[in-house]
């Protein structure tokens, strides 16, 4: 029988997982937000950790990788799912409620400016460049339709997981995967 496995995600610096948009000559890069304006991180996002995670662990063979997570054929690149079903990743729906009704999202976000900077130690002519960042916080999420042979794997690559989104090798996403609860559907 397929069962889930719920999850936290808790974040210990602020994160971006980029929207693909930006707002103008304030932001270059803003976070992803769902219609109420809220952070998530998106199941494909954590599906593509998870399964690089697998991979590098050598935790099962490249077939099973396949099944699990899906897979493109190289020569007639026909798209085959796989039998993982990845949730976003949401604040809890109390602490959301509190954010909202006391029109707290602003304080979500920060703006963090970089810039590149020439041998010289001089900065480079219009290389400012600012992202959108989340506070620290905890997320919730599921990995569904998870057979009895495959928990221990899933959990053993979010254990590995230690970062997640932009400028990951630079201090932003340092995280942990915790609070394991296994479900049957």
């Amino acid at each position: 029988m397929a069962k889930q496995i719920k999850y936290t995600i808790r974040f210990y610096s602020e994160w971006h997982c980029g929207s693909g948009l930006g707002a103008g000559a304030e932001v270059d890069n803003l976070v992803v937000k769902d219609r109420q304006l809220m952070p998530f991180v998106p199941g494909k996002t954590i599906k593509g950790l998870l399964r690089e995670a697998v991979e590098e662990l050598s935790l099962i063979s490249n077939e099973r990788v396949k099944e699990l997570f899906g897979y493109t054929d190289s020569e007639t690149h026909q798209m085959t799912e796989g039998s993982l079903y990845f949730k976003n990743a949401v604040l809890e729906e109390s602490e959301r409620e509190a954010i909202l009704s006391r029109g707290l999202r602003e304080y979500l976000y920060r703006i963090k400016a970089s810039t590149k900077i020439d041998e010289m130690g001089i900065a480079a002519n219009q290389s400012l460049r600012s992202i959108e960042t989340v506070i620290p916080c905890k997320l919730q999420a599921a990995v569904m339709n998870v057979q009895d042979e495959d928990i221990e794997v899933l959990e053993d690559a979010m254990r590995y997981v230690k970062r997640i989104g932009m400028c990951r090798n630079r201090g932003l996403g340092r995280c942990d995967f915790m609070n394991f609860k296994v479900e049957e559907i």
